[in-house]
């Protein structure tokens, strides 16, 4: 199913399918997936309402007519309870968060709540009691957080953009390691109204988007003053563009990190080349000052500001509670007031700094985060791996900028992003610097194989540049077909009843490399999307119609390796 806007509204123009199919179809595909990815789902009769509202709408006057996204839960929507990832907290709201009910207006549906690092305290994913959500592409690595099932539920293609929120980088480093887009507003620029508060005077509303053409029309269509948010502000009413010449700021060579993780250090290099080749031009920036008002945020009085919002519940819930969340947000010592002016004034001081530093580029280029864990790592240290993924993001909003974060490639089987970042309401200027730096950065493309190019067999050499990803299973919706000649190789073809799994192994390619692949291919073979097990959809091979009369179906063995030991052509 394609969930990208833009199509999906020319399919519901062209009345190749309705809001209520793609809704059952995404529902059911949810089942598929991981369970953790939700807390709750929206009631029938409020998703019932929402749709009936739909058929009776006109679609040319709703820019998201029938599009499908998913709530991180400490965002309130009308009918659905709110946990912050926390039961004990649980509530419902009486009406909907201001962004949220600003793109129910709009045409799109809510499904769901998604599940968080309780309270929106961490970059991991792994602080909440309904469980770890797997990331997508390395399953035992963290998905990110604090909006961990936002970024899952739109990596698994269960919606077409969802909503998170972002603090101190819960918007950008689940982007990365789910391979999105993630857009970090300004503060104020989309209301937080209705959003349980982890640092109120810092927190915002955040997206998640496939791609920059979706994040930038859900942006258009959420930002906006709201009179009833003491935060909010308007943005100029002359948005700032990207100059036809351009420069770009990355931290000098002995302030970036990527502690110990060469191959995002690898990526990151790419990522700057791919900069220059759109056109920009790079000046090395001190990054001192970022990282020194970032340490305000966990170190120094902004996490009395965690304690203002649930300090109070979670001294009366301890046994509710994370024990690494209690540990953050309970103060063991209560700090002289005097200590909170000179943090303001800390602040101030680096800021002024910090500004001096960016403005002497259109906008900075860091990675987004410079490495990935294990889940078992960082339930084993969580408080010091989760400081490490927000070296580049922890000072965001404490300095008041505008972020956007785009997938820059793969090292290994792991996505890498990028962070692009600029002044206040410099959303326009970062979208437009991503239009043009996207096409040089080589997203590799997943490829699934069944037969001769798995390892150990003939073919196996045309991959070895290849990313190996793993093994899978094809869904239960195909038969094999054996096809004799001078090097015997297997076909799937989709049938419409009594299918089987087949077991595939997944590589990651460069554009360039995939389309050199593919021109070796014979027919009556060729390459389609395939769906796997878990519910992704990938290229791989598949066999044309004509497969059935050629071949001799070995559908029974489930593997082709399998039939090879146990056979001869």
């Amino acid at each position: 199913m394609e969930l990208e806007i833009s199509k999906l509204l020319n399919a519901y123009r062209n009345g190749k399918t309705t809001p209520a199919k793609v809704i059952r179809n995404l529902q059911a595909k949810a089942e598929r997936t991981p369970s953790a990815i939700w807390i709750s789902k929206v009631p029938d009769a409020f998703l019932e309402k929402i749709l009936k509202r739909l058929e009776k709408s006109n679609l040319d006057e709703l820019p998201l007519y029938g599009i499908p996204f998913a709530i991180k839960d400490n965002i309130d929507c009308e009918e659905t309870e709110t946990t912050a990832g926390c039961p004990a907290y649980a509530y419902k709201p009486g009406r909907s968060a201001f962004a949220v009910q600003k793109l129910i207006d709009a045409g799109a549906i809510p499904l769901g709540k998604t599940n968080m690092d309780q309270f929106a305290t961490g970059l991991v994913g792994v602080r909440s009691p309904y469980g770890n959500i797997p990331n997508r592409y390395a399953p035992e690595y963290i998905s990110g957080g604090s909006s961990s099932g936002s970024a899952a539920a739109v990596a698994y293609g269960l919606c077409s953009f969802s909503l998170g929120t972002d603090t101190a980088g819960s918007g950008r480093v689940p982007a990365a390691f789910n391979n999105l887009v993630g857009v970090k507003p300004t503060c104020g620029l989309v209301s937080s109204r209705g959003v349980v508060p982890a640092c109120r005077s810092l927190d915002c509303i955040s997206i998640f988007a496939n791609n920059l053409s979706d994040a930038s029309r859900i942006l258009k269509i959420t930002k906006g003053p709201d009179p009833e948010d003491d935060y909010s502000r308007e943005a100029p009413l002359v948005p700032e563009h990207l100059p036809s010449r351009w420069t770009f700021g990355i931290p000098e060579e002995s302030e970036l990190q990527f502690f110990g993780n060469e191959g995002y250090r690898e990526t990151f290099e790419k990522a700057v080349s791919a900069a220059i080749q759109a056109g920009g031009t790079p000046k090395r920036i001190h990054y001192a000052p970022f990282l020194e008002a970032a340490k305000l945020l966990y170190e120094g009085a902004w996490v009395f500001e965690r304690y203002a919002a649930v300090g109070k519940f979670i001294e009366t819930h301890p046994d509710q509670i994370h024990p690494v969340i209690k540990a953050i947000i309970l103060p063991k010592v209560t700090p002289h007031p005097a200590q909170i002016f000179e943090a303001f004034h800390s602040l101030r001081h680096y800021k002024k700094l910090a500004d001096a530093e960016i403005s002497q580029v259109d906008f900075l280029l860091t990675p987004t985060a410079g490495t990935c864990y294990k889940t078992e790592d960082v339930e084993a240290d969580p408080i010091k791996l989760n400081s490490n993924l927000g070296y580049y993001t922890n000072y965001m909003n404490l300095l008041n900028y505008a972020a956007l974060a785009i997938p820059a490639g793969f090292s290994g089987k792991l996505p890498f992003g990028i962070t692009l970042v600029s002044r206040a309401f410099s959303e326009q200027k970062l979208f437009e610097a991503a239009g043009q730096i996207t096409p040089y950065l080589a997203a590799k493309i997943t490829l699934a194989v069944c037969g001769a190019h798995l390892r150990g067999e003939p073919l196996h050499e045309q991959l070895e540049s290849a990313d190996f990803l793993g093994k899978a299973s094809t869904a239960a919706e195909y038969a094999m077909f054996a096809l004799s000649g001078e090097l015997p190789k297997p076909a799937l073809v989709r049938v419409p009843q009594d299918g089987k799994s087949f077991y595939v192994e997944l590589y990651a390619l460069s554009p360039s490399e995939f389309g050199e692949f593919v021109s070796k291919i014979p027919a009556p073979l060729g390459i389609g999307k395939i769906k796997l097990k878990d519910g992704r959809e990938v290229c791989g091979f598949l066999g044309e119609s004509i497969t059935a009369r050629l071949g001799k179906d070995i559908s029974e063995y489930g593997d082709w390796r399998k039939f090879i030991r146990e056979n001869s052509l």
